[in-house]
Parts: C-alpha cells; structure tokens; sequence
C-alpha cells in the first residue's frame, strides 16, 4: 500500500444499504445510499424486510460506489463496516460481506461503531468539525449528550431513559396520522402550525436541576408522546383534531427542541466550549439547528452534517474506519455483528 489507503465501507444497520469509498481522511470517492420504502406501509421498519432488502441489493450498492470513484474491488486496502449497534439480521448482512471480500482479497477489516461513525459525519465536510467539542447525537435509536476532548476519548453526559428524540418523532407522527419517517413530515407540516398553541412537558428539563443531579443531563420523550396523545384523543371525542394537526406537530417539535437545546447549553457552560457538533438523522432537523445556533449565539460555533450525511451512510462509516485503521484497530475474521456494541472510548461521566 502507498500513499493514503483506499478504504470501502458498507452500513446496513436499518433500512438504508450504504457504500462508500474513501481516501485517506476525506476525500470521497464514490457513495451510494439506497433507502427501503417498503416500511412505509408498516409505519416503522420490519427487521425482517430490512435484513432481505439488504440481501438483494448489497452487491449493487458496493458496485455503484465503486463505479462512482472509477476504482475495481480490488484496488481496495482497507474494508469498513457497521458492526453495531443496529438490527443485528440488518448488521450480519454487512458485516459477512465485508469479510467475505476481504477473506478473498487479504485486506484488513475494520470494524465501525453506527454512533461513533455520527460523530465522524460532520468532519466530512467540515473541517473544523474536530474535538474539542459537545456533541449532540439524536437518531431514531439513540439520545446521547457527549463530551469530546479529542477523537476516540468519549465522557456521556448524558442519553435518554426511554424514546430515543427519533422515535418519539416517528411515534407523534404516527398518532397525528402523518406517516413514516416522522421527523421529516413532522418538520413539514409544523411549519404551518403555532408551536406555542399546546403546553406539552419539557421531559427531566426544569430550572430546579443542578450540576451533578442524576437527571441533569438525561432525556426522557415518553411522557411528551403520552401528552401528545391524550391531547389527540380529547381532540377526536370534541371534533377538532383536523384543523389542530399542525399546532400539534409545531407543539410537540417546540419541546424536543427546547430539551435538547437546553441540555446542550448546559454541556456548553460546564465544559467551557462553545463548539457544537450534531449528528444522527434528527440533526437535520431546522428547528434543532436554528434553537442550537440562536442559543450558542456569536462567539458559538454549531456543525452539522448536510442531509444526506445525517441520515445513515457509509460515507460517515469509511471516515469512522479511518480513524481507527489509523490506530492499528484492525478485527480478525472472527468478527461478528453486535445489535448492542459498546461505544469504543466511552466513559460515563
């Protein structure tokens, strides 16, 4: 090998199939994303389905990417995939690809943490997207506050108790009979309501909190669904739900916002750093980036992936595989999925 390796990542954690060729640190080659619509129908994704689609496609998507950067498979020097957290059918089709193909090859396998790879994104096309830095992961799986003095050295602050920030999305979509994904159509159709027209609880976010109390930094989205709901149900017995939809959606996107904004500052404040970093399929969110980028203020700097970057990708896998090939972090052929992956380099705080 010389010059800067040319790394190949796969990621079918969920229902996005993803390659992506990368060299070196950042230059991307050739990326691919193909979504399943399938779970539409489902109004959430169906494991089983999931893992199938990926069966069928996963060649092509590895061929597209390849194509895109002009490159043959076996111009290859390092394999990246998703090895967890994710569905673990979904996870195993990638990760035996990707062992198939370096097994045949004698390439190095690295094998990728989905979360830590969220991080990652933003470097993509940000540059100064680099520790230190707070950052804010919210997906439909995941609500994670994280401190981040320097790549691969992780403080948690702070997750969720229950409803990841993305699945209560999905969830107050589904109850307002908006459709699947929720956070897009969510996002969509708030901006014709007043998000001050419902009351809905800020979950474990109020003024009486302090520095060191267990729940100073943790989420909690049960509750705002459960609210939402009940105020749907009182709505239906008196008529009015109709013409209340996107009040409600604006309402219920207001106080999401206003928890994960809030529990940033406070990261903010105590770590002394005004660098924020966002990632996951929430981050694209407007509303979460307007309150983020309002709330830091001047001397803040807020960064985010561009859309196709903040959903699940392989482009944000190959960055992640990058850094820790750079690190010698190569896994043997006994490697296997693992829906509950620790976070490498986490400590809780």
């Amino acid at each position: 090998m010389s010059g800067e390796p040319i790394i190949l990542a796969v990621e079918t954690s969920c229902d996005e199939t993803s390659a992506a060729v990368l060299r070196g640190q950042r230059e991307l080659l050739g990326h691919v994303i193909l979504s399943q619509d399938v779970h539409r129908i489902f109004g959430g994704v169906v494991p089983e389905l999931a893992s199938r689609a990926h069966l069928r496609v996963v060649d092509d998507v590895v061929n597209g990417a390849l194509a895109e950067a002009g490159l043959r498979l076996d111009d290859v020097d390092v394999f990246g995939v998703t090895a967890g957290p994710g569905l673990i059918g979904a996870l195993l089709v990638g990760v035996s690809w990707v062992k198939g193909a370096a097994f045949a090859l004698d390439r190095p396998v690295v094998a990728v943490h989905h979360m830590e790879a969220h991080l990652f994104a933003t470097s993509l096309e940000h540059p100064e997207a680099e520790p230190p830095f707070v950052g804010l992961l919210v997906s439909g799986g995941h609500t994670m506050l994280i401190w981040v003095p320097e790549w691969g050295a992780y403080e948690l602050l702070g997750e969720t108790r229950d409803d990841a920030a993305g699945e209560a999305f999905d969830k107050v979509a589904k109850i307002l009979g908006l459709g699947y994904p929720g956070g897009p159509v969510i996002q969509k159709v708030s901006a014709e309501g007043d998000p001050k027209a419902f009351h809905f609880p800020r979950g474990m976010f109020h003024g009486g909190q302090q520095p060191g109390d267990d729940d100073y930094y943790t989420f909690s989205f049960s509750g705002l669904k459960t609210s939402v709901l009940t105020r749907v149900r009182q709505l239906e017995k008196d008529g009015g739900l109709e013409e209340q939809i996107p009040n409600l959606a604006a309402s219920f996107q207001a106080a999401v916002v206003d928890v994960l904004v809030g529990k940033t500052m406070r990261a903010v404040q105590e770590k002394g750093c005004g660098r924020v970093v966002i990632g996951g399929g929430v981050a694209a969110s407007r509303a979460l980036r307007a309150g983020l980028t309002e709330a830091l203020g001047e001397n803040g700097e807020l960064y985010y992936p561009s859309m196709r970057l903040a959903t699940d990708n392989a482009a944000m896998i190959a960055r992640a595989a990058a850094f820790r090939y750079s690190r010698g972090e190569v896994a043997g052929l006994d490697l296997t999925a693992r829906a509950d992956l620790p976070f490498p380099g986490m400590v809780r705080a």
